[in-house]
């Protein structure tokens, strides 16, 4: 079971990634959405859903870097899971909690993706 989570949480980053709206239309549930606290240093919380958050991926503003991916903890009760993810880029820094939920074509999606992102220090 957490092979199908890992290769789910796999194609999400690697999706962002890559612009490659259609890798996420197959991991994002229906319902996905980003919620963010203090979203590039904006006050308060930021709720992107699923159709923003694949259209800002399409046009360039996320995404299109390639990130390191570390796996920190998969918890699973059922059919539901909790994924966290540190990533870097070369620009930023993100700690990623993302849950994701067995759907009705007993594939896992995500449906949520909580981020904090902090701009890496310039030199």
């Amino acid at each position: 079971m957490t092979d199908k989570i890992k290769q789910a949480i796999t194609d999400f980053v690697k999706g962002g990634d890559n612009s490659d709206t259609k890798l996420l239309n197959k991991v994002l549930h229906k319902d996905f959405r980003v919620t963010s606290n203090h979203f590039m240093g904006t006050p308060g919380v930021t709720i992107i859903e699923r159709e923003k958050y694949l259209a800002n991926v399409r046009d360039g503003v996320f995404g299109g870097l390639p990130r390191i991916m570390t796996i920190e903890n998969i918890d699973v009760s059922e059919t539901i899971a909790s994924v966290k993810l540190r990533l870097e880029s070369a620009e930023n820094h993100f700690i990623s909690y993302n849950t994701l939920v067995l759907d009705t074509d007993n594939e896992w999606k995500i449906i949520n993706n909580l981020a904090v992102v902090s701009q890496k220090a310039r030199l």
